[in-house]
């Protein structure tokens, strides 16, 4: 009986979620972050100005996060996402080619999570094929080359259900993004080999586009330089037609 209601209680608690209302970040205080090297962004969530830019592009990612049974990160980093995903999935999932799986899950299972974390790529993802109901890549995709884009597509469209959800979110090349990253000490050409375009293009190519979303500097004159996308899987009825 105690299984029953623990189960009916974890539907009630996901179904109860307001998806319209704005994404704020939740954040846990820098110092207990770990698993990740010292190029990691999570310090500059909470700088003044820039912190506001880079939390409202993870948030405007999460807002488009439907929730549902199991959800995959890539490029997990620090975990920066998982303290709003546990309100919309029942179970975490996560794959990182950098951050410490082990010590990443450490962080979050002292606060009641438990992550299922592991090393790897979204070029060959140890999943089985229709397993998700979201795919979520933030600031990743970028540092594939195009001519990856559509091999990575395929392989998120393997792992996601008919009809699941990949949202991603990508830098905008733009004057204004290249130089916020030189004052970082960042070269952005030397991290990031594909434009928004070419992801989008690829997204096109493997899945249905639903929206892509563009973000403005702060301040706004600079323009957009960061756009977000959701995409979904082909459901069991469209895969059917297309397959005559």
């Amino acid at each position: 009986m105690n299984g029953l209601s623990c189960t009916q209680c974890a539907l009630d608690r996901h179904a109860s979620v307001n998806r319209d209302q704005p994404m704020q970040l939740q954040l846990l205080p820098i110092d207990q972050y770990a698993g990740v090297n010292r190029d990691d962004p999570i310090r500059f969530y909470h700088w003044p100005i820039l912190g506001s830019m880079y939390r409202r592009r993870v948030e405007l990612c999460l807002e488009q996060c439907r929730g549902g049974e199991r959800i995959l990160e890539i490029g997990f980093g620090s975990g920066v996402t998982f303290l709003n995903l546990q309100s919309r999935y029942r179970q975490i999932y996560g794959l990182d080619l950098t951050a410490s799986a082990r010590e990443v899950t450490d962080v979050f299972v002292t606060r009641g999570l438990h992550p299922q974390l592991l090393t790897g790529s979204v070029l060959d993802m140890p999943f089985t094929s229709h397993f998700f109901d979201t795919v979520l890549l933030i600031s990743i995709l970028e540092h594939l080359y195009p001519e990856q884009q559509d091999r990575a597509f395929r392989e998120i469209a393997r792992v996601l259900k008919p009809g699941g959800q990949v949202v991603y979110g990508v830098p905008i090349e733009h004057p204004f993004m290249t130089l916020m990253f030189r004052l970082l000490g960042y070269d952005i050409r030397q991290y990031h080999f594909s434009t928004e375009g070419d992801v989008a293009r690829a997204a096109n190519r493997i899945c249905h586009p639903v929206q892509r979303i563009q973000m403005q500097s702060t301040p706004s004159i600079f323009g957009a330089v960061y756009e977000v996308g959701h995409f979904i899987t082909p459901d069991s009825s469209t895969a059917i037609l297309q397959n005559r």
